[in-house]
């Protein structure tokens, strides 16, 4: 009997190791390919609602309902940010060669600001030695001389690696026709083979996926929003590279508090320096009354009843993921900060409902206490 149960456990083992080494050997497979892998669960969450519409029009069409909801997807979401993509990066490339060449002067801009200013607050400036100029010009230039070569690194590294880029879209786009298709029975597959409870991995999937779509609609959608009106607003009072100057808005919308007044604040005080008052105004009125109330009015409309993540922690494991993963990091960060806070809420709960049921039960004369004398029923004349 004893040799018996040491192999069934001697087995036991062999067959975890070996589901182990076959885990890992996949996972070093498809690691090319893990962005793509990612962004098409991401994209398949999101767009599920939108693939049951479709669905429920023709009920027997699930291959027709997915590739309509990959052709919309494409030509809405994927098309125009690469678009977006191309112009930034010829944009920034552009402001970072002339920074070398000199045709954009920082000190000029600097004291052109410092003379605007009142003599008090530059008296300041220069007992705090904040007036060296030529100083500051010599950093800034050595920095961006630095960073143009990076920049130009870069794009010769996405010129180089079109075809990678290109599979891995492709790869993605198929990855997320299957998973549009099938992501319930995929779902349920993955929840049962978790060696959890079913009630416990039925409540970690349920908060994991509320979580997610809280914050990609609480980040990602309020974050577009907010840059694309910063970049309308740059365009309008006629400042150059809108459209990267309304990216950056939208990642520093990650920053709580200050937000995209990052960008936008320093725009308008150069603007009003340089004796562009009603640029500057305007610029000051579109970050305070539109761009700073996009948030506030889109967030609990998109989010509703889902619980997001607080700002500070997106802002924290974003920036992590981003050191840590690169890109990729903008969305694993957060994904795993969701997870940890559905693990602990879940464990919280457990704890809670496991310190209920040790509560003794009260005792007759309690409840006869708590309930008082009944009165008495009796035939009704």
């Amino acid at each position: 009997m004893l040799h018996t149960r040491d192999r069934d456990a001697t087995e036991r083992g062999a067959f975890l190791v070996l589901l182990a080494i076959v885990t890992l050997a996949l996972i070093t497979v498809v690691r090319p390919f893990a962005s793509a892998l990612l962004f098409a669960a991401l994209a398949a969450v999101m767009f599920q609602p939108l693939y049951n519409r479709i669905l429920l029009r023709r009920p027997d069409q699930r291959n027709g309902a997915a590739v309509a909801t990959l052709l919309i997807i494409t030509f809405a979401v994927v098309i125009p940010l690469m678009i977006i993509g191309s112009i930034v990066l010829r944009q920034a490339t552009q402001i970072v060669l002339a920074f070398r060449d000199g045709r954009i002067d920082p000190a000029a801009w600097l004291v052109q600001l410092r003379e605007s200013l009142p003599a008090g607050i530059r008296t300041q400036m220069a007992q705090a030695g904040w007036d060296n100029v030529e100083n500051l010009q010599t950093q800034a230039q050595e920095f961006l001389s630095e960073s143009a070569g990076v920049l130009a690194t870069y794009a010769l590294s996405i010129g180089g690696s079109a075809l990678g880029f290109v599979l891995s879209f492709a790869v993605g786009l198929y990855v997320l026709y299957f998973l549009l298709r099938d992501g319930r029975r995929i779902g349920r597959a993955v929840i049962a083979a978790l060696p959890l409870e079913r009630d416990i991995a039925d409540l970690l999937a349920e908060r994991f996926l509320s979580i997610v779509r809280a914050t990609i609609k609480g980040t990602v959608i309020v974050g577009m929003v907010q840059g694309a009106l910063g970049a309308i607003t740059f365009w309008l009072v006629g400042l150059p590279s809108a459209v990267l100057f309304g990216v950056l808005m939208a990642i520093m919308s990650l920053v709580p508090a200050v937000g995209p007044a990052i960008v936008w604040l320093p725009a308008a005080i150069w603007l009003l320096a340089s004796g562009d008052w009603w640029q500057g105004l305007v610029v000051i009125g579109s970050g305070v009354g539109v761009i700073g109330l996009a948030d506030n009015l889109l967030r609990p409309v998109l989010v509703g009843r889902d619980t997001g993540i607080p700002d500070w922690i997106v802002l924290v494991t974003t920036l992590g993921g981003i050191a840590t993963m690169g890109l990729s990091g903008i969305v694993v960060g957060p994904l795993i900060a969701g997870l940890f806070l559905a693990c602990w809420s879940i464990l919280q709960e457990q704890r809670e409902n496991a310190l209920a049921d040790d509560l003794p039960a009260p005792s007759p004369e309690v409840r006869d206490v708590a309930v008082g004398p009944q009165p008495a029923v009796g035939p009704r004349g």
